[in-house]
């Protein structure tokens, strides 16, 4: 099973390779925010932390229809020419990555975009790779990951429901 708080410090260390730039953390909702924040606090990051609900940019919005618990997108600060530290709980596909970058470059225009995962596992479908991974996964068929939380931050495999 994977440690949490052993993942969260290997992020930690590759976030903070990064404080020369100045980096502006985001995270993803729901579990990429709750990462983000234990992420912020433990780097002491100067800008406030930013969230995004993709929830508008998924590409399955016409075939599932929205998420009744839509958040709002919070971006305190001005992220054009900033290096953005994009956080999210588990890579999988990557489609929520790319939902995620297209409601970026809607509000700016970043010098660059490094992405952290907390858990990647199989499964990519678009060429999407984090640069900071706290761990990796396998899973067999019919299994799924779940961030459970906020407090504490654990972790779930659970059987696929269809």
């Amino acid at each position: 099973m994977i440690d949490v708080e052993q993942a969260l410090a290997r992020m930690a260390l590759g976030i903070a390779a990064l404080k020369d730039r100045q980096p502006v953390m985001v995270g993803i909702h729901t579990g990429g925010v709750w990462v983000a924040e234990r992420l912020h606090r433990r780097l002491g990051l100067a800008d406030p932390l930013g969230t995004l609900d993709i929830s508008f940019y998924r590409d399955d919005f016409s075939r599932v229809g929205i998420n009744p618990q839509v958040k709002t997108s919070y971006l305190p600060i001005a992220l054009d020419g900033r290096h953005i530290v994009l956080v999210d709980d588990v890579l999988h596909t990557g489609r929520t990555i790319r939902a995620a970058l297209n409601e970026i470059f809607d509000f700016a225009r970043p010098a660059a975009i490094s992405l952290a995962a907390l858990i990647v596992r199989d499964g990519r479908e678009l060429p999407i790779q984090p640069d900071i991974v706290g761990a990796m996964i396998s899973l067999r068929p019919g299994e799924h990951i779940k961030l459970t939380g906020p407090n504490p931050l654990g972790i779930k495999i659970m059987e696929k429901e269809e």
